[in-house]
């Protein structure tokens, strides 16, 4: 009945918006979004829907390069700690007042100060923010921070019309004001948010819709019906286990990106009593188990051929990526031998993973995998908010664990390996990777830093606190009138460039 119900739903909004008409985008995503304040957001669809609504300072191309938006350029002073950037002088807010440094001073405050913010802590590192110009904003820094760059491209750095400022903090959410290629309509909560073309904007020309239509759809296979029967016109988040049919049919268009984040086995080497017998504190059982796995074969079997093997924590698509760290491939004689050198016959060992049909059956694929080569694994499939309480209390031997990502490289690999990393959850510790990834925390210039990033990984590839499985990827359906999408490593649409094909 919910299918019918959701199906027949769509079909009526696409009627009453008239979808025939090649002026209205409709989007399929896979939550409805929370609140509509990027400020106080957190949710992944909900930063699908701002991409359209709220320009940043900044932006990231296919390649993970910052690039302008609002702000034209940026530098960092000498020492690193003031960050000056000169801003457009031709960008409005669908209120129709102007952006400058003063309002782009007014949403970082708000943002640094407003009580129920989710950008405090990734802007504690500015300590003031100045407009010196109407062209020009100065943020002095409390000590370097690489990562502010990144947290600018994001909701960090969107940008509200200040107009809209006022003791009623939700009303902002309720109808937002921003500056970005649409201006917000309206919202029914769990049926659909709506857009219109910003006309003012100063891009406007390379905008072909008239009208962006995002729809709320958590059934993955009503999305896909919806989109199949052309009710949609793109969704986000295919499941794996549909890929076949989208690529079978030729009305549709199959676009994956491999994401910024990744899928990957941690293993307790030092977290409490289950470390203590864990036969994969030795280096050599955890070599050899990375021996054992075969990830292409996994990405084929769960995966659908759109797991992309991992073995760093940077992504393809990162400048940080290294070539130096190419996919293990399976070798049963090395980790037969690896073990035996460790002084094992067979290991026997407990595997915790999240309890959702993709990462059971890679589970399952793992435990036969690791059998061949002298790897006796139990399964313990858990609730995922339970999974993360038992792994953060050492209450594991290897746990399966994905990360959504980040841009900036230090978010997909501090917190997981430095000694008080909160989510290194095997208490792995080493000094000099401590030493290396905060210095990398200080150095904007990418090549040094990059550098510094290839000289931790050479510990830690040899070391291997985790084994990375996959990158996460973005698996996009789109019908195949739908001309001029680039899925990027971020997950978020960008309709810039794209249109309806002409009949």
């Amino acid at each position: 009945m919910k299918r019918l119900t959701l199906t027949f739903g769509a079909g009526l909004l696409a009627l009453a918006a008239g979808a025939a008409s090649a002026q209205n985008m409709r989007i399929g995503l896979q939550e409805d979004p929370d609140v509509l304040d990027p400020h106080r957001a957190r949710t992944y669809v909900g930063r699908i829907v701002f991409t359209s609504l709220c320009d940043k300072l900044i932006d990231i191309d296919p390649k993970l390069h910052f690039v302008p938006q609002l702000a034209t350029s940026w530098s960092f002073s000498a020492d690193n700690k003031v960050l000056t950037f000169k801003l457009r002088e031709d960008a409005l807010f669908h209120d129709g007042t102007k952006f400058d440094a003063a309002a782009a001073k007014a949403n970082l405050e708000r943002a640094m100060t407003l009580p129920d913010s989710l950008r405090k802590g990734e802007l504690a590192s500015v300590d003031k923010v100045e407009a010196p110009d109407a062209a020009t904003l100065v943020l002095t820094l409390k000590k370097p921070d690489a990562t502010l760059l990144a947290q600018l491209s994001d909701r960090a750095g969107m940008m509200l019309s200040p107009k809209t400022f006022t003791d009623d903090v939700a009303a902002v959410g309720r109808k937002p004001v921003c500056s970005g290629p649409y201006k917000f309509v309206e919202r029914i909560q769990n049926d659909r948010i709506v857009l219109e073309k910003f006309d003012q904007y100063y891009d406007a020309k390379d905008f072909a819709f008239k009208r962006v239509t995002f729809l709320p759809i958590p059934d993955t296979t009503v999305r896909l019906s919806n989109l199949r029967a052309g009710d949609l016109d793109m969704l986000e988040r295919l499941n794996p286990s549909d890929v076949p049919q989208v690529k079978g049919d030729t009305s549709l268009t199959f676009a994956p990106v491999a994401g910024l984040g990744f899928q990957q086995f941690m293993f307790n080497v030092a977290n409490g009593k289950r470390a203590e017998d864990n036969p994969f504190k030795n280096k050599l059982v955890r070599q050899a188990f990375q021996y054992a796995i075969d990830r292409n074969a996994i990405s084929e079997v769960a995966g659908g051929g759109i797991f992309d093997p991992a073995q760093q924590p940077f992504p393809p698509a990162s400048p940080y990526h290294s070539d130096k760290f190419p996919p293990t491939k399976r070798d049963v004689a090395k980790a037969k031998a690896l073990l035996k050198q460790a002084g094992f016959d067979r290991v026997k060992a407990e595997v915790m993973f999240g309890n959702n049909t993709t990462t059971s059956s890679i589970a399952e694929i793992v435990q036969a995998m690791a059998s061949e080569a002298g790897f006796d694994l139990s399964l313990r499939p858990t609730e995922y908010a339970a999974l993360q309480k038992e792994s953060a209390g050492g209450n594991f031997q290897v746990v399966m664990l994905g990360w959504s990502g980040r841009v900036d490289p230090d978010g997909n690999i501090h917190a997981f390996v430095t000694c008080k990393g909160a989510l290194n959850d095997g208490h792995y510790c080493n000094p000099e990777v401590d030493k290396l990834l905060n210095e990398a925390r200080t150095v904007p210039d990418e090549a040094k830093r990059r550098a510094i990033y290839d000289q931790a990984q050479t510990i830690l590839q040899d070391e291997l606190p985790g084994v990375y499985n996959y990158y996460q990827p973005w698996p996009f359906a789109l019908a195949k009138k739908v001309q001029g999408f680039t899925p990027y490593p971020d997950g978020m649409i960008r309709l810039k460039g794209m249109t309806f094909a002409q009949k």
